[in-house]
């Protein structure tokens, strides 16, 4: 420990999380460091919400996995709409609805949608070696599975109106979350059983910050093979899927 460490204990916890401690100040002010940290910070956040999602590439990343993929496209046409009209991320435009329609997927168990959501980072950073991982489990558990739905500019109400179109069982929508000022890239994981146009959020099973730093992929993917399976043996999903801390589905997560 060195002597400063000695004097300020806050500084040796600051090694160990990456929450704003340990700050220090100069004079009624925060340290110059501090300062632009925050702002850098800041500016990563912003730039998340901002960038361009490059799907095409991340379909090729999914494809290079083994996992197929198919496009689709919501009302909101571009970044601006999605930011200022959540109504428009939520549903689809209608052509893509009309070229979903004409697929012959037939029923299956689970139906998989890939946005940027709020930080197209995430999606780019996250998705493919989540499901790199995901995969495996659910073949495992004999789960069947549409294609990878990627749909740039969605909100998470999208897997309801996607997944009752497809009459899937169950509806896994992945997304980036809202940047936060330590995290830009997390990823989040939306799981609703029987998707339809009534769902609400509490009829969905959320598991967040999907990322190296927070949750590592391979601990997401076991968690949402656990709770899926968990779903489909009681028939629910979401507040009556009561998933507390002392679950068996924690076990080894």
């Amino acid at each position: 420990m060195s002597e400063i460490e000695k004097r300020d204990p806050w500084r040796s916890l600051s090694r160990h999380t990456a929450a704003r401690i340990a700050l220090g100040r100069a004079g009624g002010s925060v340290r110059t460091e501090t300062l632009l940290d925050f702002r850098l910070a800041h500016a990563r956040a912003k730039d998340a919400v901002e960038l361009p999602f490059a799907a095409a590439t991340l379909a090729a990343e999914l494809v290079a996995h083994g996992i197929e993929t198919f496009p689709l496209r919501t009302r909101a046409g571009d970044r601006r709409s999605f930011l200022l009209r959540p109504d428009l991320g939520r549903s689809l435009e209608p052509e893509a609805r009309v070229a979903l329609q004409a697929q012959d997927f037939g029923a299956r168990d689970l139906c998989v949608v890939v946005s940027d959501g709020l930080s197209a980072l995430a999606a780019e950073r996250q998705v493919a070696p989540l499901l790199a991982q995901l995969w495996p489990l659910l073949a495992t558990q004999k789960v069947s599975l549409y294609p990878v739905l990627i749909a740039p500019f969605a909100r998470v109400k999208l897997a309801d109106e996607v997944g009752e179109m497809l009459g899937a069982r169950h509806s896994l929508i992945l997304l980036g979350e809202r940047p936060g000022l330590s995290s830009p890239d997390s990823l989040g994981a939306y799981l609703t059983f029987r998707p339809r146009a009534a769902c609400t959020d509490a009829d969905r099973n959320c598991v967040s910050n999907i990322r190296p730093e927070g949750l590592p992929h391979g601990n997401a993917a076991c968690l949402l093979a656990a709770t899926l399976r968990e779903s489909a043996a009681r028939g629910v999903s979401g507040v009556a899927l009561k998933l507390g801390p002392n679950s068996s589905l924690f076990a080894g997560v």
